[in-house]
């Protein structure tokens, strides 16, 4: 049988929390859909186009990882892409509030969802893409958020 997950979230841009959920997520399933989400209400600092390049940076020769953009529900994201695990970061006790109350939201449109919650590495509760775009704007460093070859990548793009 294909394990898949979704692995879904803003990811303006990846950390290295994120990276280190979609590693735990790869050693769990077969196949990891990463989505990018896009929210009406959110004004991104980086594009869908140049948030996918990050990912395919971060992972640029795994076959099992895919990233998608999407519109809609987690409830509809799940079917679409016909599998029912979905994968959630918890940094700390208010991650886990937020992330049970869209649960249980979620879970009313899709009885099947199976929810799994997978604690960020310890040396990387600080991070968060906030943390990055905060930096970015004020002119610090980002080297211990993101990949190099993220950072690098951020740094072509924020210069334009």
């Amino acid at each position: 049988m294909n394990r898949k997950c979704i692995f879904a979230g803003t990811f303006d841009p990846p950390t290295l929390g994120h990276k280190a959920l979609a590693e735990d997520c790869l050693k769990l399933f077969d196949e990891v859909v990463i989505a990018l989400l896009v929210n009406p209400s959110k004004t991104p600092c980086f594009t869908v186009e140049q948030r996918k390049e990050m990912w395919k940076l971060t992972f640029p020769s795994e076959t099992r990882l895919r990233v998608i953009a999407f519109e809609g529900t987690v409830a509809e994201l799940l079917k679409k892409e016909d599998t029912k695990f979905y994968v959630r970061g918890i940094r700390n006790g208010v991650d886990l509030d937020f992330e049970n109350a869209n649960f249980y939201a979620s879970k009313k449109l899709d009885k099947e969802l199976v929810t799994v919650y997978l604690p960020c590495p310890q040396e990387l509760l600080h991070v968060s893409s906030s943390m990055v775009r905060n930096s970015l704007r004020f002119g610090t460093p980002i080297d211990e958020y993101v990949t190099k070859e993220v950072k690098e990548y951020i740094e072509k793009v924020w210069a334009k």
